[in-house]
């Protein structure tokens, strides 16, 4: 269940991601993918930073949608 969870997660938080930094999207594997990453590069970048969103379905979208927009604006300043 726990890949399950984070694929449906992911998927969200990537099309979310993508919908706030004005793109279209990669599509539903990419979205997948960048949602998941950007679960992870959250949970480090706030762990850095000492915050804490909280838990649940609520906290994990929140920290993978503004893990993958860093990441979406990261390779934003590589593609120019």
């Amino acid at each position: 269940m726990g890949l399950v969870y984070a694929l449906l997660i992911g998927a969200l938080a990537g099309w979310l991601a993508g919908k706030i930094m004005k793109g279209g999207g990669f599509g539903a594997l990419l979205n997948i993918i960048l949602g998941i990453v950007g679960g992870i590069v959250g949970n480090w970048l706030f762990g850095t930073l000492g915050v804490h969103i909280g838990s649940g379905i609520v906290g994990d979208l929140i920290t993978g949608v503004i893990g993958a927009v860093v990441i979406l604006f990261v390779a934003g300043l590589f593609k120019k």
